[in-house]
């Protein structure tokens, strides 16, 4: 992590990591691997040094500190290189000692950088300032980090154990220890506000929470100031220091969030309540509450705010500077508040704080003449009693004048002074100790929540190992804890070591370090130990700390290597015994442990207590007893047991209860490092450190690393690091693996091949290891880098020397030129020379000046050439620039109108793509959860058989367990009974000491037994807590499924909602093409949705089945491995109790060969002591027996050969005192000795039986306690059995619910088909109607043709009349002119206009008959328009009733589908307690299986107790029988035992077969069920693939019912214009003539449209018909009953949609109805102006089709152009290569130009000046005009650049447009084909549902048949279990 990584932590990065400028400037300090090294030193502990010389095994070195020192080079440990320098895991260094652990510590806290890790520990050093390393920041960056992602923290530590409890799902704890003031309570504090942090279940409902209280992150934060006021005080270390020790689980549930948390103490100092050093003080709350902040409390307990006026808190300080005590009253009380604390609870727990401060002001003196006390004073007295609520004179009585029980009577006992104080102290110190206990328990119930709990982390805050000069009872018990939180922490450690070397394949013998420590603890702990001792002393009266001393040496001093004689030193308190703990040894002092231990108490004061009126006070002594207590009926022994319960017996059942929880959690340890005693920031006390580090274990850690290999490297770090070492070993040029390259490397260097060993992934080293490679890596880069330095010189030097040579050269020439040159000079001939030389060229310059002149002509007219060019093609880009300008818009245009058109495309296609996909899978689940319903009630089923199964298995086990626990009973009276016939033989010593042992042997097996039947009680309680919290987690995860899937209800139906919305929306915007490309992409998206999820399923039903194929075989592991530790435990019982018998035989023999003599008793006393060691090895190989079973035949096979060699030697010694006796015999002397002898001897044998009947007290004591957990276990089978019961109730439930509701599923599925026709029939009605409508439509506008005709007839009747009128009138007026010329004419135009009259006026006639027919016909058609309207309100009624009818089902339907829904729920909720139910009886089914194993296993050792006992009653009342008879009965016994062991080996044997066969019948009859389940999950998936094509093709058919119904709807508003035109023909009578032609045009085109209309609308017709028919085949197929609902929602959704439509139907005809007159002209004009408007329409369409022609001819005409432009622009390339090598001519020109110039100068030194000058000015002409045409050049070479790049993009741009046009055009054939396609799909799969169905019932008939094989197998097994149960019951009976 680099400084830029380390920016996350904000202000705390440089208090946390070294930046990487640091990292570099430590890893270049200069450094010796051999010379620096650590010395001792007698003030720093070790000082770092510089080897100066070596002599004889001594060192001479030079310490930093300038001064010189001669030590042992055994004690000159070596520095570790700089790249190891304030390293953050010091288990990584390579020299892993003690100096350079304390040195990388100290040069850390140099930098403030508190924290480190040592391999598991992380080691933090007080840093006495506050540094900002605990902020928010801090904790957000370490959350989810990995230990090696992260520097060293305590938040590291925290996280690390949250991630575990996640992700193993194991509780863990965090073990915090060290000496008061380093830290330990503020790291806690830390802890506890990290885990606040993460897991904060968040703010909780009002109504969660009382007032006052705060949430439970609140709450477990606040307990941290009440147990700090109430547990804390200042020590001469710290100011704030833990007087107590603390276990505080925090509780989380399955997700990771808080749950609740509990506090368990240890050790509270209740001395210091009464006695503190001077520069101590007492505990907190006493100095708050006098502190004044609250004056009412002051007044409330009768106290002054001057603690010097109260004795027992102002012995010592009574301030301390960095502590508040105002400030921390109101945090405590406020902390009372938050955890729940009511006002008289925290008013008690003050008064009872006052009253103890007025405990200690009370005075008493002593009444004259007596020794008797008397109050001098009541005044505090009367105080302390209102406070605790008691009489004050019955207080001061029962504390002066005691009632003690003599006997069966009370006698007032007389106290002298010193007795009352010190009855005083005592009591005080009880009642703040039962009060801190009390409040203890108090947060505990407010921290108790009812959320389930899963996990929890538990935080160990104790006191570390403590070495003082004076050592007591309370450092006894502290560094007893610390030995075995070590042995704890060492087993552990190298556990993870060695399963790290297991998991890399490294070849590693086991180490057991924890045994390291076992002969100390067993020495405190075991019976006789010290604290054994010390309570067996505390039980006689006349017991002293002298006699507990006598009793410690004569017990363990030589017997015990860590018990030793205490070495008193001048000026130090005096000890009297020493104990080698791990962190040294320690001297104890025992003056006061009985009396520390027994804690004796006033009774009758405490009498007095329990009947306090103070609630608070008598709840704190109501479980207390004292010796006057009365005993209940079988109750007496435990009140009288509970009320002798000492200090220590209660410290080792406390710490018991912490190791077991410590064991079943994983670990995290953090050990706090003290750095000075004087408090100073950045100031570390070496010697201190040293002993810290000593006694918390972290050097004991070291050692352990030491053993094994603590440096390990990956294999390519480690080949890239040290491959130079040696390069040949990896050749460079072929590739050779990291692992067998380092193999290489490693074996071609001089190293001891047993120091490294090769893992899968790394290669370990031991300690020192890497060191030296480091030191080898270092020289071998030295010499490299010598070697390069070396030949660096070499090439430098030879470079010099080169150069010398060369100017040497150089002067030898130039001094024999100027030799030769002044030799010469003067010589006449080379005068005339010079003089003629520059003669002769001048005219070779004249030659090269007229060519030059010609060359420059010639060049000249070339620029003008160029220049000319030029400008012609800056011309032509200027125009190509402007065309490619006006192109590149244009294109931009169509490109920008393009991408808008194809976006919003796009994005509507999208839209539509994720609405329908969304309503797939929500079918899809729907359709799925439904099948999980039908197999989970299958299930069920079969579950409910299983737990009735179970049931039976419960009871047989009751019956078990009570024959056991009779059978146990008798062996415990039969034990009973033989301790009381022991006890009556104590007049003769030898039979006395046979039964003796015969009883030890006889116990320890009843011991072995109840500890194998607690381990046992253990297993099933450890099984019982797994079973429930896999209840809790499938509770939990239940309700989330719960809410899961009421949260995808709700998504469902607003998707649904959201969905019919848009399709409506969309329906009306899209064309048919888009309609068709969305259905495509539809049917592509949901075929690849489908594929992935067959996949995703097929993969998770793959992992299942491995899944569950890993179990079964890691179940039949563990159930050999479980045999085969049967089989070696019963081997090793046996042979155990042949090996005792054996002893006992040889000791009998002993014992009367030798009789009384001295040296038998020696001998006796040797064979014991050797007897004890091999008990103890035989306990120790059994308790090892699990590690490897061939290391235990190992070790039983070399016990035995011991035992044999132990026999030998025994018969020899027993020859050997035969012949002694013999002698001894003769003399009297020695027989007066062995009398004294024997005397002693007897008392040793009284003091062996008395501890032989402790040890039965115990073990009477054990039993009962087995007894309790026994009782325990019943109980909670019986809870579990109400459980069952309860769940088995609920599933009957929940059955009883699924069949009622699946009967209402068919009513309604039933009323649902019912309705259904109903609505077919009604549709069937409209179409009726809508038809007839139709046809009185048609005949309307036939009548209407006709009337149009009539009209137009009429309009030409009265043309002709008019006309012949305008005639008449013409004629009359000329007639009456020309009458008299013309009066001939005039009566024959007379004659012939009457005759045209009379015509005339026959065409009126005909006309008025006509006019009146049409009236007629007028009124007819009226009339039938008012009929039509009548059937039309008709229909409206109709349509009405059908709207409520729809209506109406519509409740209907929601109600159902709500009932549904909920139907649903419960069924998926019913389906997961299933489920939860089938694991917990597979579950409670194994446990049964092993519980059976265990009774089984019960019965055989109780059956060899009973015969051992048997044996040994036998063996008693044959005590009197010769040698001879005892070794005849053992030969017979062992014959009888081997013919026993061969027929119980003969019974295993045919169990085991059988079993074995068993287990091969269930592996077959598994295997066959799960190929039926897989044969049948594939029919399933292959039924559901069909049902989803037959979905997408009623998809599809839906899609084109639904563009019919559209274009039905188009005909239908077509329709009604048409009526409405009718209507408006019939209001516009009066305008008919005018109108007749036009009005004839429309009705012929709208005749042809209604024609078309009625075309369409019968195809619609016809359509729907076949859609129909299509679904009810798909119906039909598809039994299902989600595929009807979904089929009726589908049917609803259109009916509802055609309702809606026929609604509007209805309001427009009535709108258009009533508005029929106002609206005849505007729908004309609207036709007229729409005409107009499709007319434009398609002009524009004309239009835009051309633009894109023009369009593509114009990218074509641009294409063609850029390709002239690319053959110009090459044309120019051309020209410009063609200048530049011009140029470099002319440049080349002018060099040698430049060149002769030169040597012009050199000659003619006069004569050619001026033309020099000339040429010169022409040169630099040129050279400018060079120049320029130069930069022009470029200038054109950028523009041709530039417009190439242009011509490119737009041709890129015009072939990309021609590539979407082909595209689209693509697009739309493969749409078309892909449609063919899914039709064919369609057929096939159709296809496929007929074949799958066959397949299904041919596998469903296998399956048929396969559950009938499984039957007959499960029968067949059940009779082999029978069989070998008789076997085993028979074998058991020959026993």
């Amino acid at each position: 992590m680099g400084d830029s990584e380390m920016a996350v932590f904000g202000a705390a990065a440089p208090y946390l990591r070294k930046s990487e400028k640091e990292r570099l400037e430590a890893q270049t300090r200069p450094f010796d691997l051999k010379k620096d090294v650590f010395v001792p030193d007698d003030k720093q502990e070790f000082v770092k040094a510089k080897i100066v010389s070596r002599e004889g095994g001594k060192v001479t070195a030079e310490t930093e500190y300038g001064k010189t020192v001669t030590v042992k080079e055994d004690q000159v440990m070596q520095q570790n290189p700089p790249k190891f320098d304030k390293i953050e895991d010091m288990a990584m260094l390579t020299f892993l000692h003690e100096p350079a652990v304390l040195y990388n510590l100290k040069d850390r806290y140099g930098s403030w950088m508190i924290y480190t890790y040592s391999g598991l520990f992380c080691v933090t050093v007080n840093p006495y300032k506050w540094l900002p390393v605990y902020t928010p920041e801090v904790v957000a960056a370490y959350r989810g980090k990995k230990r090696s992602e992260a520097p060293p923290h305590i938040f590291s530590i925290s996280d690390n154990a949250y991630q575990y409890m996640l992700t193993d799902r194991e509780n863990q704890s965090i073990l915090i220890t060290g000496e008061s003031g380093a830290g330990k309570t503020v790291n806690t504090k830390r802890v506890i506000q990290y885990f606040a942090v993460i897991a904060a279940i968040g703010d909780r409902s009002k109504k969660d929470q009382s007032p006052g209280k705060g949430t439970l992150e609140d709450q477990i934060i606040q307990a941290n100031p009440a147990l700090e006021a109430f547990g804390n005080a200042k020590t001469v270390r710290n100011d704030n220091s833990s007087r107590f020790g603390k276990f505080i689980r925090i509780h989380f549930g399955a997700t990771g969030k808080l749950a609740s948390a509990d506090i368990e103490t240890y050790l509270l100092e209740k001395s210091r309540v009464i006695f503190q050093l001077k520069a101590e003080r007492d505990y907190h709350i006493f100095y708050q509450i006098l502190s004044n902040k609250k004056p009412e409390l002051l007044d409330m307990l009768l106290i002054t705010n001057n603690p010097y006026d109260y004795a027992f808190i102002s012995q010592g300080e009574t301030t301390v500077a960095s502590i508040d005590d105002a400030e921390e009253l109101m945090a405590t009380d406020n902390a009372f508040d938050v955890l729940g604390f009511t006002s008289e609870e925290k008013n008690s727990m003050y008064k009872l704080t006052g009253a103890i401060m007025h405990f200690g002001n009370m005075k008493f003196k002593l009444k004259q003449r007596e020794e008797q006390a008397e109050p001098d004073g009541t005044e505090e007295a009367d105080k302390s009693a209102y406070l605790m609520g008691l009489n004050s004179a019955d207080l001061l009585k029962g504390l002066c004048h005691p009632r003690v029980k003599v006997g069966n009577e009370y006698v007032t006992k007389g106290q002298n002074v010193q007795q009352v104080i010190y009855a005083t102290g005592a009591l005080a110190k009880a009642v703040y100790e039962r009060m801190f206990n009390w409040m203890v328990t108090r947060i505990n119930a407010t921290l108790e929540t009812k959320q389930p709990r899963q996990y929890f982390i538990g935080v160990l805050d104790i006191a570390g190992f403590e070495i003082f000069d004076f050592n007591s009872f309370e450092q006894l018990c502290i560094n007893f804890t610390n030995e075995k939180l070590q042995q704890f922490f060492n087993h552990h450690m190298f556990v993870l070591e060695q399963e790290e070397y297991k998991k890399e394949g490294i070849e590693w013998t086991f180490i057991d370090f924890g045994m390291d420590l076992q002969a100390c603890i067993d020495l405190i702990e075991k019976p006789m130990g010290i604290m054994s001792i010390l309570e067996e002393e505390c039980m006689f009266p006349k017991a002293t700390d002298m006699t507990f001393k006598a009793k410690l040496f004569d017990n363990h001093l030589g017997k015990s290597a860590n018990f030793q004689k205490p070495r008193n030193i001048k000026g130090k308190p005096e000890a009297h015994f020493s104990l080698i703990h791990y962190a040294g040894i320690v001297d104890y002092n025992i003056i006061g442990w009985l009396q520390k231990n027994k804690d004796p108490l006033n009774e009758t004061v405490v009498g007095l207590y329990q009947k306090s009126s103070l609630k608070l006070l008598s709840t704190l002594f109501a479980n207390y007893a004292g010796a006057d207590a009365p005993i209940e009926k079988g109750k007496g022994k435990a009140k009288k047991g509970s009320s002798f319960q000492t200090v220590s017996a209660l410290h080792r059942e406390n710490l018991n209860k912490l190791m077991t929880n410590l064991r079943s959690t994983h670990p995290h340890f953090v050990r706090c490092i003290i750095p000075n005693e004087t408090k100073s920031p950045g100031v570390m006390d070496n010697p201190l450190v040293m002993h810290q580090l000593r006694c918390n274990g972290v050097l004991e850690g070291i050692r352990i690393c030491r053993k094994g290999f603590p440096n390990r490297i990956l294999y390519g770090d480690f080949r890239q690091r040290y491959r130079i070492l040696n390069p040949a070993a990896i050749p460079e040029g072929q590739f050779i693996d990291s692992r067998k390259g380092a193999e290489k490397l490693l074996s071609s260097l001089d190293i001891d091949h047993n120091q490294y060993k090769f893992g899968h992934t790394k290669v370990f080293f031991k300690a020192g290891l890497l060191g030296l490679l480091e030191e080898m890596r270092d020289e071998r880069l030295s010499r490299i880098i010598t070697r390069i330095q070396a030949q660096s010189r070499g090439v430098l030097a030879r470079m010099e020397y080169k150069k010398l040579l060369e100017r040497r050269d150089s002067l030898l020439v130039i001094q024999w030129n100027i030799r030769a040159f002044m030799g010469v000079k003067n010589w006449p001939w080379m005068k005339l020379y010079f003089k003629i030389k520059p003669l002769l060229k001048s005219a070779e310059r004249e030659k090269e000046m007229a060519s030059m002149k010609e060359e420059f002509t010639r060049l000249k007219e070339a620029l003008e050439k160029s220049e000319a060019r030029r400008k012609e093609l800056e011309e032509k880009m200027v125009s190509l620039l402007q065309e490619k300008n006006d192109l590149q818009l244009q294109v931009q245009a169509e490109q920008d109108n393009l991408a808008d058109a194809e976006e919003r495309c796009d994005q509507l296609i999208k839209n539509k793509i994720q609405l329908e996909a969304k309503v797939k899978e929500m079918n899809e689940r729907l359709e799925d959860e439904e099948e999980m319903n039908a197999e989970l009630t299958a299930k069920k089923r079969k579950l409910e058989d299983e737990c009735s199964e179970l049931k039976r298995d419960i009871d047989d086990l009751e019956l078990t367990l009570a024959k056991v626990e009779k059978e146990k009973h008798a062996t415990e009276n039969k034990v009973k009974n033989l301790t009381e016939e022991m006890a009556g033989l104590d007049e003769i010593i030898a039979k006395l000491t046979k039964e003796k042992k015969a009883l030890q042997e006889a116990h320890q097996q009843a011991l072995d037994d109840l500890q194998a039947e607690e381990d046992k009680v253990n297993t099933l309680t450890k099984a019982k807590v797994k079973l429930e919290q896999q209840v809790d987690d499938l509770e939990g995860s239940l309700e989330q499924e719960k809410k899961v899937r009421m949260d995808l209800e709700r998504a469902k139906r607003k998707l649904e909602g959201d969905l019919k919305l848009t399709q409506e929306s969309i329906m009306d915007l899209e064309n048919d093409k888009q309609q068709l490309d969305e259905r495509l992409k539809k049917k592509d998206f949901e075929l690849n949705a489908l594929n992935a999820r067959i996949e995703d399923e097929q993969a998770l039903g793959s992992q299942l089945q491995k899944k569950l194929k890993e179990l079964q075989a890691r179940i039949e592991e563990l159930e050999e491995e479980l045999e085969a530790e049967r089989t070696a435990r019963a081997k090793v019982e046996k042979l155990r109790s042949d090996l005792s018998r054996e002893l006992e035989e040889i000791s009998e023999r002993l014992e009367e060969a030798g009789g009384a003599t001295s040296v038998q008793i020696e001998m006796n006393k040797k064979r014991e002591a050797e007897f004890q060691k091999m008990r103890r090895d035989l306990e120790e190989a059994t308790l090892q027996h699990e590690a490897t079973a061939a290391a235990l035949r190992k070790k039983h096979a070399d016990s035995v050969a011991e035992l044999g060699e132990q026999i030998d030697n025994l018969q020899r010694v027993k020859q050997k005192l035969e012949k002694e006796k013999s002698e001894f015999k003769l003399e009297l002397d020695d027989v007066t000795s062995n009398m004294e002898q024997i005397i002693k001897a007897k008392a040793n044998l009284e003091k062996m039986c008395r501890t032989l009947e402790d040890q039965m007290n115990e073990h009477r004591s054990k039993a009962e306690e087995t007894q309790r957990s026994v009782n325990d276990l019943t109980s909670q089978r019986a809870k579990l059995q109400t459980e069952n019961g309860e769940l088995s109730r609920q599933l009957d439930e929940k059955e009883a619910l699924i069949s009622q509701l699946t009967r209402g599923k068919l009513t309604y599925t039933q009323q649902l088909e019912d309705l259904k026709r109903q609505l077919e029939e009604e549709v069937k009605a409209k179409n009726a109607l809508a038809h007839a409508l139709q046809s009185a439509r048609h005949d309307c506008d036939l009548l209407r043709e006709q009337y149009e005709e009539e009209t137009e007839a009429k309009a030409e009747l009265q043309r002709v009349l008019s006309k012949a009128n305008s005639e008449v009138a013409q004629w009359r007026t000329k007639y009456e002119t020309d009458a008299i010329q013309r009066t001939e004419e005039l009566e024959e135009a007379k004659k012939k206009l009457a005759q045209r009259l009379q015509e005339a006026e026959e065409a009126v006639e005909a006309v008025n008959a006509k006019c009146s027919s049409l009236e007629k016909t007028k009124h007819r058609l009226q009339n039938e328009i008012e009929d039509l309207m009548v059937d039309v309100e008709r229909s409206n009624a109709a349509a009405a009733a059908l709207d409520k009818k729809q209506r109406n089902f519509d409740k209907i339907l929601a109600e159902w589908k709500q009932k549904y829904e909920e139907s649903q729920s419960e069924l998926e909720s019913s389906q997961k307690e299933a489920r939860s139910l089938s694991t917990e009886l597979f579950k409670l089914k194994n446990a049964y299986e092993e519980s059976l194993e265990h009774l089984e296993t019960f019965k055989r050792e109780n059956k060899n107790l009973q015969e051992e006992i048997s044996d040994l009653t036998e063996q008693l009342g044959s005590s009197g029988k010769t040698i001879h008879e005892l070794e005849k009965v053992r030969k017979q016994l062992e014959a009888e035992k081997m013919e026993l062991q061969s027929a119980l080996e003969e019974a295993e044997a045919s169990l085991e077969h059988e079993e074995g066969k068993i287990l091969r019948a269930q592996l077959e009859f598994n295997q066959i069920k799960a190929e039926i389940e897989r044969k049948l999950a594939e029919k399933d998936e292959e039924m559901e693939q069909a049902k989803r094509n037959h979905l997408r093709v009623v998809d599809s058919l839906q899609t084109s019912l639904d563009a019919e119904t559209r274009s039905r709807n188009e005909a239908l508003r077509v329709k009604k214009k048409m009526e409405g035109d009718l209507n408006e023909m019939e209001i516009q009578l009066s305008h008919a003539n005018r109108m007749a032609a036009e009005a004839q045009k429309q009705v012929k085109s709208l005749q042809s449209l209604l024609k078309d209309t009625q075309i369409q609308l019968d195809d619609a017709v016809r359509a729907n018909d076949d859609l129909k028919e299509n679904i009810a085949i798909v119906e039909r197929r598809n039994n299902l009953l989600q595929a009807e609902l979904e089929e009726l929602r589908a049917v609803v959704e259109q009916t509802e949609r055609s309702r809606k439509l026929a609604e509007q139907e209805l309001i427009e005809t009535s709108e258009r109805v009533q508005l029929l007159h106002s609206q005849n002209t505007s729908l004309i004009n609207q036709k007229k102006k729409m005409d107009a408007d499709l007319s434009q329409l398609q002009t524009e369409v004309e239009e835009a089709v051309q633009e894109c022609r023009n369009a593509e001819e114009k990218a074509k005409k641009a294409i063609t152009d850029a390709a002239m432009m690319a053959e110009e622009l090459k044309k120019e390339q051309d020209t410009s290569a063609h200048l530049e090598r011009m140029k470099k001519n002319m440049e080349q020109t002018i060099k040698d130009l430049q060149h002769r110039l030169d040597e012009a100068e050199q000659i003619a030194l006069k004569g050619g000046k001026k033309q020099l000058q000339k040429l010169e000015a022409r040169v630099r002409e040129l050279e400018n005009e060079l120049e320029a045409e130069q930069k022009r050049n470029a200038e054109s070479v950028k523009g041709m650049r530039k417009s190439e790049r242009r011509i490119k993009e737009l041709t890129y741009q015009t072939e990309e447009d021609r590539k979407n046009l082909l595209r689209l055009q693509d697009l739309v054939d493969k749409l078309q084909l892909k449609v063919k396609a899914y039709k064919r799909q369609a057929e096939e799969a159709e296809e496929q549902a007929n074949t799958n169905l066959s397949k299904f019932r041919k596998v469903q008939h296998e399956l048929d048949e396969a559950e009938e094989r499984a039957d007959i197998a499960e029968s067949q097994v059940n009779k082999l279990r029978a069989k070998s149960r008789d076997i085993g019951t028979k074998g058991l009976n020959e026993e």
